[in-house]
């Protein structure tokens, strides 16, 4: 292993510690041991709360999306490991600003128990009123027949900007719940993976891949794909992750979408637009427009090598509410 770090067990703790300095006008850290990322202001009353949470290691997602526009909270754990339910709760009791509180995060098993239980939690101690929704948009990883064993990916991006963008708008916990639903129904993703990333308290490679394979359909943190075999020229990477996403969802003549072509962390930004030169084709070639596309690093795993391909569908509500403004560290809609 070959990482900038001191001690692999102070990882994640130093991490925030060295965002939050950075950012001081953004971010702040508050909870059990620091572990919960919040907004520097305090809450505008009468807002519904947006808060998330998982595992570190793919910064930005999820404390890197705390901000203006986009989250108010955020339970942090180590790498790859699910937030307490301490923690989780923390998190909701921080964006609670009186309207209730919308946990919106990935569909990971620990975080789903860890979530419901702090939220029963805190509905019993607090009386805090709290929804959940699920972001389940990786098609490689079950059919659409089992849509809610899905994994949640980089469609979670979207999902924190529409659903922060209505919440700033000072809408209702039943509407920002209900446009989060709609959101997450909208996303579709799928990764390929050319390197194993290396979690510090392991000190080894995740996963081993031949100098020369890759593998279709790889999760966030290793989960096994769809097939492995030798690595294959980027146009043709690109042309079967569309076909992928459109096999599961079409796009039809006259759709909007927005498109993310998302660096796992080590694909340098050449390599993303070689691909989406590819896509942007695709898809207009269907009749379809893309409306601001994300090229770049969005939602990573450590330092993998690969890359992952979102299509996020609009209609008039969420297009608008993806172009209001927001303000992150890693993100800025002006």
């Amino acid at each position: 292993m070959k990482k900038l770090l001191n001690d692999p067990y102070k990882y994640v703790d130093e991490m925030l510690v060295g965002m939050c300095a950075a950012h001081p006008e953004i971010y702040r850290q508050t909870g059990e041991g620091g572990r919960v990322i919040a907004r520097a202001g305090s809450q505008r009353p009468g807002k519904v709360g947006i808060v998330s949470g998982g595992g570190s290691g793919h910064l930005p997602v999820f404390t890197g999306y705390v901000g203006h526009g986009l989250l108010d909270a955020c339970a942090i754990g180590d790498v790859f490991a699910s937030p307490s339910v301490e923690q989780m709760a923390e998190a909701m009791k921080v964006a609670h600003a009186g309207a209730g509180v919308l946990r919106l995060y990935g569909n990971y098993g620990g975080d789903v128990m860890n979530f419901d239980m702090a939220g029963e939690q805190l509905e019993m101690e607090e009386d805090i009123q709290s929804t959940t929704v699920l972001l389940a948009d990786d098609v490689s990883s079950a059919p659409p027949e089992e849509g809610e064993k899905r994994r949640g990916v980089a469609g979670m991006v979207y999902a924190f900007k529409i659903v922060g963008a209505a919440a700033e708008q000072m809408r209702s916990l039943e509407e920002v719940t209900r446009i989060a639903q709609e959101t997450a129904d909208s996303c579709r993703s799928v990764g390929a993976a050319l390197t194993p990333c290396t979690i510090p308290q392991a000190g080894k490679a995740t996963f081993e891949i031949a100098e020369d394979e890759m593998e279709m359909g790889m999760g966030i943190h290793g989960e096994p794909g769809v097939w492995r075999d030798k690595l294959k020229p980027a146009d043709d990477i690109a042309h079967e992750m569309v076909d992928r996403l459109i096999a599961d969802r079409a796009i039809d003549s006259g759709d909007r979408l927005s498109v993310m072509v998302n660096s796992l962390g080590a694909t340098p930004p050449e390599e993303l637009y070689i691909l989406y030169r590819v896509v942007k084709k695709r898809v207009e070639d269907l009749g379809a427009t893309i409306v601001m596309p994300l090229v770049g690093r969005y939602a990573t795993s450590m330092e993998m090598s690969g890359v992952s391909m979102t299509f996020c569908f609009l209609n008039q509500e969420r297009e608008a509410l993806m172009q209001a403004p927001a303000s992150c560290a890693f993100w800025q809609v002006k």
